[in-house]
C-alpha cells in the first residue's frame, strides 16, 4: 500500500469522530493539531512530524525589561541593546554579563559590531549613535594585526577576558537630530548607515563621524536594514576613491507605512524592489546569493500614513514599568505575518505566513535554514529558503513573548533576545539530548473504554497515556503509564472521558520523529433525550420527509485547515391551517450523536393502553388526519431510539408525553329552529347542542341577506347547549323597523351585528312602511370549539 494512499486515507478517518456507531478513532497528524499541544524540546515540522529540536539554554535575564538587538563576537560574547532602563550589556558565553554602557535616553534600539571590538549603540527617541571602545584587548594573549587567525570556539571561550575585566569608553559618534533611530548597518567597507523615523531618512557616517543624508523616502520610517555586499573587485590594488564605491554595499531597507523594500546603490540611487502586501517591514537578512529575506506585519489601509504615528511593536507591558513611546504600543500590531523572498533577479515570492505570530526578526543557522524570531507567543520557526510550498518547521517556544533579535555566534549557535522579561537564549549548536511532547486533551464528551493506540513514527521514542474524568490533569488523573507499541494491546489506563498522549524522543540513530498517533476508543452509550414535545389541532405538516442520502458525505481539507466538524440543525417544518389534521413536533438529542428513530403512541381519555401511531420515523414532525380518531381528549408519546448505530443489546431509548389536547371532527345540531312575522319583524328561536365542545358562535340570515352574529340567551357562549332567542328585522323596504315583545309583553330594541360589524336598530317608529305579508327564508349556523359547523334553515310567512 502506497505512502500517499495512507495519507489520503488518513485525511477520510478525520471525520470518523462524527460518525457515532461503535468505536471511534481521535487522531492527530497535522500540524495545527500538534500545535495545540506542549513541546518541551521537540519541533513541530509543517507536514505534521515530531522531531528533536536544537538545544536551547536560558543563559542570561537583564534586569532590562525590553532587549532590542543583540550581536556577537568572535569570541561568542553577546551584546544586548535594551530598554527600561536603556543599557548596553556584555554576557560572555556561560552568562556572565557587565553593563558596558548606561544611556539617558529610554531606550537602546540598535546595535551593530566592528572586527576589532567597538561597539555602536542607536538609541531612541530623540536619540544619537554611540560608540563604544574597549579599554582592554577582547582576546588577552592574542596580537592584533590586520589580518588576525582565526580561533576555534574552544579556544576564543579559554582566552576570553572575564566580564569584569572588560571596561568601554563611549562617546557621541553621530546624532542624526531625528526623532526615531529604528536600525543601524556596519558596512565592512567602512561607512554606517544609520535607519530613521519621523522622516524616513537614512543617514552615511563614516568612521571618522562625519554624517551625511544618504536617503530620504516618502515613508515616515525606515524600519530595518540589510546589505548585499558587492563582490566587485578593483582592477588594480590602488585604493583610490573609485574603486573604494565599488566595494561599498548595496544597502537594503524596509519601511513603515506602505510596506516597501528598497535597493539602494553606493550612490544613494534607490528603486523600490517590492511593495509588500502588509504596511510594515520589520525584519530583513540577505544570504551570499543575494537573496533577500523580508518579514511584514499589520495590515495595510487606505490613504497615506500621518507622518507622526511610529511603527509598533506588540509587546505586553508591567503594570509597574511604564512603556517607552513608540516601540512598545500592545496590541497596535494585527493581521500575522509574512515573510517574502526577494531573488537576485528581482523577482518576490511569499514563502511563509503566519495568522497570529509576528515576525520581528531574520538570521540563518548554521545549515543555511532562515530562522524568524516572532512574538506574542515566543515562537522561533526555521523556514527552507527555497520552499514554494511553505515548508518550515516549528522549533522553540521560548519562556518570553516576543523574540526581538537572533544573530548567528561564531560556533553555529544562534543567540535570541526577548522582550518583557528582557532574556538572553542560545540555540543550538547541536540537537535537545531528549525531547517530550504532550498532546492537546482530548473530550470523547461520555464515560468511553480506550483501545489500542497507533502510532506511525520511527527511531527511538516511548509513548504514555493517560486518563481522567475532569479537564484539568493536575486534579487527580491517572499516572502516566508507558505504552508497549509492539504488543497491540489495548490501552492500560481506566475508563474515562478524557485521554492525553505523550510521546518522549531520543536523538538514536538519525533521529525520532512521530508522524501520527491515533487512538481508538469506545464510547458508553448513553441514552437519547427527548426535550420537548408539542401537538397543534388543526394543522397539516406539508414538509416532505428527509431523505436519508445513499453515502455520507466527507470533508477532505487542504493543507494544515482543520477538518470541519458535522454542524446538525433542525429546519422547521412548514405547515399549513387544517382542521382535519393534527401536527405533532419534538426536539431530541443524543450526547452521542447517535442517529435516532422516533415512534408515535396515542392513548384517550380513561384508557390504559398505548396504540401505535406510527413508528421509524427519522424526521422530528408527523401530521396525521383527526377523523381516525374519535372526539374525545388524548395525549402523544413519543419513543426516541438509538437502534441506528447499535446493537440490539446496546441499543437505549427515551420516551415523552405531550399535554392533553382534544379532538373533536363531529359538528353541533341546530335544533327546534323557529321563526314567526310579529308586528313587522322576525322572531327567531332555535337551540344549538353538540356531543363535546362548547358552542363557539352562531350567525342567522333571511332571505340571503348578510349573515348576522347573535348572542345566545345570557350572552355567554360557554356551553355545549346554548338556546337562541331574538327579534330581527325584515330586510330593508319591505316592513317597518318595530319594537320586539318579549314573552312579559315589554317592548325593546336590539341591536344585531352584520359580519362586517356593522349594527341595525331593530325599532324605529318614526316611518311607515308597507308589511309585507309574502314568505321569508330564515338560515342559522352554529360552531363548535372546533370549527365544526352546521346549518338549518325554515320558512315562514
Amino acid at each position: 500500500m502506497s505512502r500517499s494512499f495512507l495519507k489520503a486515507f488518513g485525511l477520510l478517518l478525520l471525520s470518523s469522530a462524527v460518525w457515532a456507531e461503535g468505536t471511534q478513532l481521535w487522531q492527530q497528524s497535522k500540524f495545527d493539531e500538534f500545535d495545540r499541544g506542549t513541546s518541551n524540546g521537540v519541533a513541530i515540522s509543517s507536514d505534521g512530524r515530531l522531531q528533536l529540536a536544537p538545544a536551547l539554554k536560558s543563559i542570561y535575564t537583564s534586569p532590562s525589561t525590553y532587549i532590542w538587538q543583540v550581536v556577537s563576537d568572535a569570541q561568542g560574547n553577546a551584546y544586548l541593546g535594551a530598554g527600561s532602563p536603556a543599557r548596553v550589556y556584555r554576557v560572555t558565553p556561560d552568562g556572565k554579563s557587565t553593563t558596558i554602557f548606561e544611556a539617558k535616553e529610554l531606550q537602546v534600539q540598535a546595535l551593530a559590531i566592528d572586527t576589532d571590538g567597538t561597539i555602536y549603540a542607536a538609541t531612541s527617541p530623540d536619540g544619537r549613535v554611540y560608540k563604544l571602545e574597549p579599554n582592554s584587548p577582547v582576546a588577552p594573549g592574542k596580537k592584533k594585526g590586520k589580518n588576525p587567525e582565526p580561533e576555534s570556539a574552544d579556544s576564543a571561550a579559554r582566552n576570553a577576558a572575564p566580564a569584569a575585566e572588560v571596561t568601554y569608553r563611549s562617546s557621541v559618534f553621530f546624532d542624526p537630530k531625528t526623532k526615531y533611530i529604528w536600525d543601524i548597518e556596519l558596512d565592512p567597507a567602512g561607512p554606517l548607515y544609520v535607519a530613521t523615523g519621523d522622516n524616513g531618512q537614512i543617514f552615511k557616517v563614516e568612521r571618522n563621524g562625519e554624517g551625511s543624508l544618504f536617503f530620504k523616502s516618502d515613508e515616515a520610517h525606515i524600519r530595518s536594514l540589510a546589505l548585499v555586499q558587492n563582490n566587485t573587485e578593483p582592477q588594480d590594488n590602488k585604493r583610490n576613491k573609485k574603486n573604494a564605491a565599488l566595494r561599498l554595499s548595496t544597502v537594503i531597507a524596509g519601511s513603515d507605512g506602505s510596506g516597501l523594500i528598497y535597493r539602494i546603490s553606493p550612490a544613494g540611487e534607490a528603486f523600490v524592489l517590492y511593495s509588500a502586501p502588509k504596511k510594515e517591514i520589520t525584519a530583513l537578512a540577505t544570504d551570499a546569493a543575494g537573496n533577500i529575506y523580508a518579514a511584514g506585519v499589520g495590515e495595510k489601509h487606505g490613504g497615506v500614513p500621518a507622518p507622526a504615528t511610529a511603527p509598533a511593536m506588540t509587546v505586553s507591558t508591567s503594570p509597574n514599568v511604564p512603556p517607552a513611546a513608540p516601540p512598545t504600543q500592545p496590541g497596535s500590531v494585527t493581521g500575522g505575518s509574512e515573510i517574502y523572498m526577494i531573488s537576485a533577479d528581482g523577482s518576490p515570492n511569499r514563502i511563509w505566513t503566519s495568522k497570529d505570530d509576528l515576525v520581528y526578526s531574520l538570521t540563518f543557522a548554521a545549515d543555511g535554514q532562515l530562522l524568524a524570531g516572532t512574538g506574542n507567543r515566543g515562537h522561533i520557526y526555521e523556514i527552507q529558503p527555497g520552499s514554494k510550498a511553505g515548508s518550515y518547521l516549528d522549533l522553540e517556544k521560548l519562556s518570553a513573548n516576543q523574540i526581538t533579535s537572533m544573530v548567528r555566534t561564531s560556533d553555529g549557535a544562534v543567540y535570541a533576545v526577548t522582550a518583557n522579561l528582557g532574556k538572553l537564549f542560545v540555540l543550538g549548536p547541536g540537537l535537545q539530548a531528549d525531547g517530550a511532547y504532550e498532546s492537546d486533551i482530548f473530550d470523547a464528551h461520555s464515560f468511553s473504554h480506550w483501545g489500542r493506540a497507533e502510532v506511525r513514527g520511527s527511531g527511538d521514542f516511548d509513548f504514555y497515556a493517560r486518563s481522567g474524568n475532569v479537564d484539568n490533569p493536575d486534579r487527580n488523573w491517572s499516572p502516566w503509564t508507558k505504552i508497549d507499541l509492539k504488543d497491540q494491546q489495548r490501552l492500560p489506563i481506566p475508563s474515562a472521558r478524557f485521554v492525553q498522549w505523550k510521546v518522549a524522543l531520543r536523538p538514536g540513530n538519525g533521529g525520532a520523529q512521530v508522524e501520527s498517533v491515533s487512538l481508538n476508543y469506545l464510547p458508553k452509550n448513553i441514552a437519547p433525550v427527548i426535550d420537548d414535545i408539542s401537538v397543534q389541532v388543526g394543522a397539516r405538516i406539508t414538509s416532505p420527509p428527509t431523505q436519508k442520502p445513499a453515502s455520507e458525505s466527507v470533508n477532505i481539507p487542504l493543507g494544515n485547515a482543520p477538518a470541519a466538524q458535522t454542524v446538525h440543525f433542525d429546519t422547521p417544518p412548514s405547515a399549513v391551517k387544517d382542521r382535519d389534521y393534527i401536527a405533532v413536533r419534538w426536539s431530541a438529542h443524543d450526547d452521542n450523536d447517535d442517529d435516532l428513530v422516533y415512534s408515535i403512541y396515542y392513548r384517550g381519555d380513561n384508557e390504559n393502553d398505548w396504540k401505535l401511531l406510527k413508528d421509524n420515523i427519522s424526521d422530528k414532525f408527523y401530521s396525521w388526519d383527526s377523523s381516525l380518531l374519535p372526539d374525545g381528549g388524548y395525549v402523544v408519546k413519543v419513543v426516541a431510539s438509538d437502534a441506528p448505530s447499535h446493537s440490539p443489546e446496546e441499543a437505549l431509548t427515551d420516551e415523552k408525553i405531550s399535554p392533553r389536547f382534544e379532538v373533536d371532527s363531529t359538528p353541533p345540531q341546530v335544533q327546534a329552529l323557529q321563526a314567526k312575522v310579529e308586528g313587522g319583524t322576525m322572531h327567531i328561536t332555535f337551540r344549538a347542542a353538540d356531543s363535546f365542545s362548547p358552542i363557539r358562535r352562531a350567525e342567522y340570515s333571511i332571505d340571503a341577506g348578510d349573515w348576522h352574529y347573535i348572542e345566545p340567551v345570557g350572552q355567554i357562549s360557554d356551553a355545549r347547549t346554548e338556546e337562541y332567542d331574538f327579534m330581527a328585522a325584515l330586510p330593508q323596504g319591505e316592513a317597518p323597523v318595530a319594537a320586539a315583545a318579549d314573552k312579559n309583553g315589554r317592548k325593546s330594541a336590539k341591536r344585531a351585528r352584520t359580519r362586517d360589524g356593522g349594527t341595525e336598530d331593530d325599532a324605529q317608529t318614526d316611518q311607515a312602511q308597507v308589511v309585507n305579508t309574502g314568505e321569508h327564508v330564515v338560515v342559522v349556523r352554529v360552531w363548535d370549539r372546533f370549527d365544526n359547523m352546521s346549518a338549518s334553515k325554515t320558512v315562514t310567512k
